[in-house]
């Protein structure tokens, strides 16, 4: 599991990653070789799951924040001549930070669960 130190530092580093590959012009676009919509995903799911770890008491109001934030980081897209927003691409967004954000309580209650000295009973 990720340190508690370093789950905030992480959580905001990969938020600024994907507000900047969000905003940059197109040519700036990491290409993997997965399908777009599956990289807006797991971008978002793992932002999801590090601001859970990061923030574990708040976890409703980063839900609702990410969601959120996906529909207004998408929105940004207009200030970019080469970018196009859509509603689609927002949607994956926001499910994939859902999704992200549903593993990182269920991580939570799986290190809550498990013995401190990591036997099982």
């Amino acid at each position: 599991m990720i340190a508690p130190k370093f789950a905030k530092p992480l959580a905001w580093l990969l938020l600024a990653a994907i507000i900047f590959v969000t905003v940059s012009p197109i040519g700036l676009r990491p290409h993997t070789i997965t399908s777009v919509n599956l990289d807006r995903a797991l971008a978002y799911m793992a932002v999801g799951f590090a601001f859970v770890l990061a923030y574990p008491r708040h976890w409703v109001a980063v839900a609702v924040l990410l969601v959120f934030g996906a529909l207004a980081i998408e929105f940004l897209q207009y200030l970019s001549p080469t970018r196009h927003a859509r509603l689609h691409d927002a949607a994956v967004k926001a499910a994939g930070a859902s999704i992200g954000v549903l593993a990182g309580l269920a991580a939570m209650k799986l290190r809550l669960l498990r013995p401190a000295d990591g036997s099982a009973s």
